[in-house]
């Protein structure tokens, strides 16, 4: 009796699992079938976009040319150094502060070069005595000789006396003109309008002659020092424009032209000097800053995209075009960038004429309609005649 029980058992088991098994493939069958279905009706959803949404591709200049590196550096700057030797008594600029041309900068201990400027004017004032004591016997000697009272040795001797007073003289006054010099150096002044960018000395240093005292710079007069290439340089003329960032200016974009390149490359780094002017009136008035732009050698007309279209996955880059209500998933071989506009150079994937999204989403699919929609003022307009119809 057991028995006949445990084999009833096995064959209810059996028949359960049949009928699971039967079931399974039919709802995966469902399954995927209903993902067909979705999808099929994804595509034909159809989406409705305004003209302000789409963009049509065409030509433009592209600029290119070699990169140029380097800084911002003031046209007219001084480098004022010590021109006697003297203690420092005081400072009157610091770093930053606006001067005029003349303005005292600093001042030097003027003691030791007054008093010799004293002691040069004194010697001239003998010297000059000196010559008129010594003319007056030259002359008394000359009408001497006329009258037959004194020997030529003598008249001879009065001229040279009088010779050698006239150099005495000349070379007290050339001391006391140098004494007179130096005691205007002990005042450093400003060689032109501009700011004081570095002071190099406080008050009670030691000046030795050469040594650095303060530094001047006409921010008005900055200008673009940088460095192109050596195998590039060839292509650059001067009068190219340039279109460089400076560091500190986030992307603001300066406009120049080149001013003048330099006829010898660097030595050690083979690179060669040129020299940027700004085109624009608003330029940097920090000098020392950073820069690196392009010099714009060469023009050429090219397809382009702005950024907002390109889409990016991985190492390859596509676009969403429209053609013939259809939305289509497009390849692009993208080139350089222009510096001006931001837009990006397609060198293969479409052509000019061809509409694309301006700004996609992830939502597209390859394959699905799309409604281009009549514009507002377009759609009022038509409506207006008909009600006047």
């Amino acid at each position: 009796m057991l028995r006949k029980t445990l084999l009833a058992i096995a064959i209810a088991s059996s028949l359960v699992a049949c009928g699971k098994s039967a079931k399974e493939p039919e709802k995966a069958g469902a399954s995927a079938s209903a993902s067909a279905t979705a999808a099929k009706d994804e595509k034909k959803v159809t989406l409705l976009m305004s003209p302000e949404d789409t963009l049509t591709i065409q030509s433009d200049a592209l600029a290119s040319g070699p990169i140029i590196t380097g800084s911002i550096q003031p046209e007219r700057r001084a480098d004022l150094r010590a021109e006697v030797g003297a203690i420092v008594l005081q400072v009157l600029k610091e770093n930053g502060e606006a001067v005029k041309k003349g303005d005292v900068l600093l001042r030097l201990d003027e003691t030791s070069i007054r008093d010799s400027l004293t002691s040069a004017e004194e010697a001239t004032r003998a010297a000059e005595q000196t010559l008129a004591q010594t003319q007056r016997m030259y002359e008394r000697q000359k009408t001497l000789l006329s009258s037959g009272m004194v020997s030529t040795t003598a008249m001879e001797d009065a001229e040279v006396r009088r010779n050698n007073a006239q150099s005495d003289l000349a070379a007290a006054r050339s001391r006391s003109v140098a004494a007179r010099q130096q005691l205007t150096r002990t005042l450093v002044r400003a060689p032109f309008d501009g700011i004081v960018s570095e002071r190099k000395v406080s008050n009670g240093d030691t000046a030795q002659v050469g040594k650095e005292l303060i530094k001047v710079i006409d921010p008005s007069s900055m200008r673009f020092e940088g460095m192109v290439s050596a195998d590039k340089i060839g292509v650059v003329k001067v009068g190219q424009p340039v279109l460089f960032r400076v560091n500190g200016y986030g992307e603001k974009q300066f406009n120049g032209k080149v001013k003048r390149v330099d006829p010898a490359a660097n030595a050690i780094t083979r690179q060669v000097e040129v020299l940027v002017d700004f085109a624009d009136a608003v330029r940097p008035g920090v000098s020392g800053l950073y820069a690196e732009g392009r010099v714009e050698s060469q023009t050429s007309s090219s397809l382009m995209i702005p950024p907002t279209a390109v889409v990016q996955a991985g190492d390859s880059n596509f676009a969403w075009r429209i053609k013939g209500g259809t939305l289509a998933k497009v390849p692009l071989t993208i080139g350089t960038r222009d510096e001006r506009t931001g837009r990006w150079e397609v060198l293969s994937g479409l052509q000019s004429g061809d509409m694309v999204v301006r700004v996609p989403t992830s939502g597209f699919k390859d394959g699905q309609k799309v409604e281009l929609s009549t514009p507002k003022a377009v759609a009022s307009a038509s409506t207006s005649k008909v009600s006047e119809k």
